[in-house]
């Protein structure tokens, strides 16, 4: 299996809504960013995976070190044999996708975050480097689209944790800020326990609308020069929104299910995107 069949196979295998907004990108840049999520979605699973977390320390100091050889001309992991043609070209730096690495190690090292700075850290690593990585692929122009990049980035970030607090309670993680918590006076443990609540939904209510203020924020940030460049960012913006509203229709049942939706819309809002040029 050549290196580019294998980043191909592992960006299609994860379902990522990221696919559909891939479809639409020309040949070279297609391949560029499929190759940096294949990169993010292997150090990711290190710790999705993680059975020991000795193991997973180890895993992603390869990563690191794997990382610097590739730099140096040395790249030994197929993701990163696929991806390294693509650096020069797209600005992609070491520090990037070290960035990332730390955002991983961070979930090694805790799970709680005791206010929303913290937290924004933790998104800002795993999410805006990535957006700022992406946006660069996609063909910005405008210096200030990185700025976007990282407010689009938290925006979808935070939209996964609300999406995930079930999921991430099953491994004993919370996201969400501890001092929010207790504004709302929802227990650690009754969210450990998915148990459900007003005090609860309130909650995730204030989540969502913190959300939904980086999305207007995010997109407010766009320079008219990059919106037809930055199109793919604005696909997942409409589908991560759209999950969003859901979410919030459905009364924020997140504790015993994984809310989604389908490929088809998925596939729709992106397409909208794509030919109307709007959300």
């Amino acid at each position: 299996m050549t290196p580019e069949q294998y980043v191909q196979d592992k960006a299609a295998a994860s379902g990522s809504s990221f696919y559909y907004a891939f479809l639409f990108l020309p040949a070279p840049r297609r391949a560029a960013i499929t190759a940096f999520y294949a990169f993010c979605r292997e150090v990711d699973d290190v710790v999705d995976e993680m059975v020991d977390h000795g193991v997973a320390a180890t895993k992603l100091a390869w990563w690191q070190s794997e990382v610097g050889k590739a730099f140096a001309g040395q790249p030994s992991h197929p993701v990163m044999k696929a991806l390294m043609p693509h650096t020069a070209v797209y600005g992609i730096e070491a520090r990037h996708l070290l960035g990332v690495i730390e955002g991983c190690q961070m979930d090694l090292e805790q799970t709680r975050y005791l206010d929303y700075p913290n937290l924004q850290r933790y998104c800002h690593l795993v999410a805006g480097v990535v957006g700022e990585v992406a946006a660069r692929i996609f063909g910005q122009t405008d210096p200030q689209t990185t700025a976007y990049a990282h407010k689009l980035g938290q925006a979808l970030q935070l939209t996964n944790i609300l999406r995930d607090v079930g999921e991430d309670a099953l491994r004993g993680r919370i996201y969400l800020p501890v001092n929010e918590l207790q504004q709302f006076d929802v227990k650690a443990h009754e969210i450990l326990k998915r148990t459900y609540s007003d005090r609860f939904t309130a909650l995730m209510r204030f989540q969502a609308q913190r959300a939904q203020g980086l999305y207007d924020e995010a997109l407010a940030l766009l320079p008219d020069a990059d919106r037809r460049t930055q199109k793919p960012g604005l696909m997942m913006a409409s589908i991560y929104r759209a999950l969003l509203r859901e979410i919030e229709a459905d009364n924020f049942q997140v504790l015993h299910q994984r809310v989604a939706l389908t490929p088809l819309r998925k596939l729709w809002l992106a397409w909208k995107v794509q030919a109307l040029g709007r959300l």
